[in-house]
């Protein structure tokens, strides 16, 4: 049976004002266009929708049923029209994505490349900020979409894998540290570290850790980026933490070492979060698909 949204634009019209000429004027068409497509349609489906009476028109319960598919048909549709209308180019879609770290500074940029190149008409906010704060973000509707720390408790959201994240020691080759197959983090809190500015959320979650083993941070100097980090290591300037994606890049290149950390901590699963899957744009929706595609990745990159 072939349904016209027109006709269904109509009937929903009609049983929102409760009656066929208010229905009519909205559109408009002439009350008796609308009266002789209103009769057309219920002969098509063979029910009667409303009652008809000097008060107005009520639906009846077949109506109400019929009423009910109508608008999901018609919310549909829309969301539709504004799909086409976002890929011909017509209007820029802008979504806001707040992650770790790690996952901005490692994961996020091969993995957004992609993504981008596909939809040009989208406009997109990296936002960094530490787990918790990203659960917030989303939680009140500030970002669509977050990259956190899956210890974490989300606190209602939707949670989905994106990748494994785990925190290693990059040492020069003449370090003591050398020589170990494997460290925890009290026996690296005896040298000095190069890090990353304070402000940065992976940071303030290593010196917090620091401090939860009862020695604060040596900090020798701070460099702004992991490649700033792995070159001042490399130059004998102090030892670093960092995601193991990240040093991985220097260890081919440099004269640098990396040791695994023992500390349960320094493994974390990094997830996606989203509030409701339902509301959520379908640009967003297609990001989110995008992003979860590689989960179970092994690399490493990461932030608190």
């Amino acid at each position: 049976m072939h349904f016209d949204l027109i006709d269904l634009r109509l009937i929903v019209a009609i049983a929102t004002t409760g009656s066929l000429s208010k229905a009519a004027s909205t559109f408009p068409v002439a009350v008796s266009a609308a009266s002789n497509r209103l009769r057309l349609f219920e002969e098509r489906c063979g029910l009667i929708l409303f009652n008809r009476s000097p008060e107005g028109m009520a639906l009846t319960p077949a109506g109400r049923l019929v009423i009910d598919q109508a608008v999901a048909v018609l919310g549909e549709a829309e969301k539709l029209r504004q799909a086409v209308k976002d890929l011909a180019g017509h209007q820029r879609i802008s979504l806001r994505l707040s992650a770790t770290t790690v996952a901005n500074s490692t994961f996020l940029p091969s993995a957004l490349g992609p993504f981008l190149m596909d939809y040009p008409e989208i406009d997109l906010q990296l936002v960094e900020q530490k787990s918790r704060d990203i659960l917030k973000a989303v939680q009140a509707g500030e970002a669509e979409i977050g990259v956190y720390d899956g210890n974490l408790p989300t606190e209602g959201l939707i949670s989905l894998p994106f990748r494994d994240d785990k925190l290693v020691l990059l040492v020069p080759h003449s370090h003591p540290l050398t020589q170990r197959q494997t460290a925890n983090m009290r026996d690296a809190l005896g040298f000095s570290f190069v890090c990353l500015p304070p402000e940065r959320a992976m940071q303030r979650f290593i010196e917090e850790t620091a401090l939860n083993n009862g020695v604060p941070l040596k900090i020798r100097v701070r460099a702004p980026s992991f490649d700033a980090i792995a070159q001042l290591v490399a130059q004998n300037a102090g030892i670093a933490m960092l995601p193991e994606a990240a040093a991985l890049r220097h260890v081919h290149e440099l004269p640098v070492n990396i040791v695994p950390l023992e500390d349960a901590w320094a493994t974390r699963e990094l997830r996606l979060c989203i509030r409701d899957w339902e509301r959520l744009p379908s640009h967003a929706r297609q990001l989110v698909a995008h992003l979860s595609k590689g989960a179970g990745r092994q690399g490493s990159d990461r932030d608190a």
